[in-house]
C-alpha cells in the first residue's frame, strides 16, 4: 500500500493535522505577499540619516589630512618684564598691590611679606593701588601684617574700598598720594545652601566684619557703630578727608624742580595775615 502523495509546495513531514510553524521575521514579506521574494538588504552604514528628508552623507569618503604646514610662533620678548620688574621692586624692599585682593593674591603677597621679613631689618614699603577686597582674603593678610617684626609702610594711590582698608589699617605708617580716594563701603556675600549652612555663613561673616571695624575704630580712633555706620552709607573720603578721619597719617609729596622759563611752583601756605 503507497501512501498518498503529498501536494507540491507542502514541506516535508508535514501533515494537515500538525503543519510546521515557520518563524517570521518582521520587515520581510511572506510567501504570496507583495514584494515576495524579498531582496538583499542594504547593509546600514553608520551615519545614515534615520529620518525621511535628513540630510544624506556625501557620496566620497572625506580625504586623508593632509600634512600640518609649519607655523611660526612669534615670542615677545617683553613678555617676562613684569616679573623682572616686581623682581627689581622686592630687592628694594617694595612690594606691589593691584586689583582685587582674593585668596591667591593674599597667599602670593604673605609670602612676599614673610620673605622680606626675614631677610633684613629695612621697613617695607607697600603700595596699594586701586584695591578692593575680600573679606576673608583681608583677614588673613591682616594676621601676617601684625606678626611682622619690621614696621611697614603703607602708600595709597587710585582707589582703596571695603575690606581692604583692612590692610591699610593693620600698617604703622600710612600716608596717601593727592589722587587717593578711600571709599568705606561693606563687602558684598553670596550665600547659598540650607537654611542652616546660610545662618552660620552670616553669623561667620558678622564675626569677620567685626574684626574689621574693631580695626578700624583702633586705628581712627572712633567708635565701632560709626565706623559700621559709614560703611553702611559708602563714605568717600579725599586724601586730605583720610587725615582728618584717622586712616592716613600723611600725604605723600614730593618735591619737584621749577621748571626753566616757567611760573614759579606753589609751595607750603604761611601763617595768614592778620
Amino acid at each position: 500500500m503507497t501512501s498518498p502523495k503529498a501536494p507540491q509546495g507542502t514541506p516535508r513531514y508535514a501533515t494537515s493535522r500538525h503543519p510546521i510553524a515557520r518563524a517570521h521575521i518582521p520587515g520581510i514579506p511572506r510567501p504570496g505577499e507583495p514584494g515576495w521574494p524579498p531582496r538583499p538588504s542594504t547593509p546600514f552604514i553608520p551615519g545614515t540619516p534615520l529620518t525621511p528628508g535628513a540630510p544624506d552623507l556625501p557620496s566620497d569618503p572625506p580625504s586623508a589630512p593632509g600634512p600640518v604646514p609649519p607655523t611660526r610662533v612669534w615670542l615677545d620678548p617683553h613678555a617676562d618684564w613684569t616679573s623682572k620688574l616686581y623682581e627689581r621692586l622686592l630687592a628694594k624692599r617694595i612690594v606691589m598691590v593691584s586689583g582685587v585682593l582674593d585668596d591667591d593674591m593674599a597667599s602670593r603677597l604673605s609670602a612676599q611679606l614673610l620673605t622680606l621679613d626675614a631677610e633684613q631689618a629695612d621697613p617695607i614699603r607697600l603700595e596699594l593701588q586701586n584695591v578692593r577686597a575680600e573679606l576673608p582674603a583681608t583677614l588673613t593678610v591682616m594676621g601676617i601684617l601684625d606678626v611682622l617684626r619690621v614696621p611697614v609702610r603703607a602708600c595709597v594711590s587710585g582707589e582703596i574700598s571695603g575690606p581692604a582698608l583692612g590692610v591699610l589699617a593693620s600698617c604703622l605708617y600710612r600716608s596717601g598720594y593727592p589722587n587717593a580716594i578711600f571709599v568705606l563701603a561693606e563687602p558684598r556675600l553670596h550665600l547659598g545652601g540650607t537654611v542652616t549652612a546660610v545662618s552660620a555663613g552670616q553669623q561667620q561673616m558678622t564675626r569677620m566684619l567685626d574684626t574689621l571695624y574693631f580695626r578700624l575704630a583702633d586705628v581712627t580712633g572712633r567708635e565701632v557703630d560709626e565706623i559700621r555706620e559709614d560703611a553702611r552709607r559708602g563714605r568717600t573720603l579725599t586724601t586730605a578727608q583720610a587725615i582728618g578721619y584717622g586712616l592716613i597719617q600723611k600725604q605723600e609729596t614730593t618735591p619737584r624742580p621749577p621748571v626753566p622759563g616757567g611760573p614759579p611752583r606753589p609751595g607750603p601756605a604761611g601763617p595768614a595775615p592778620r
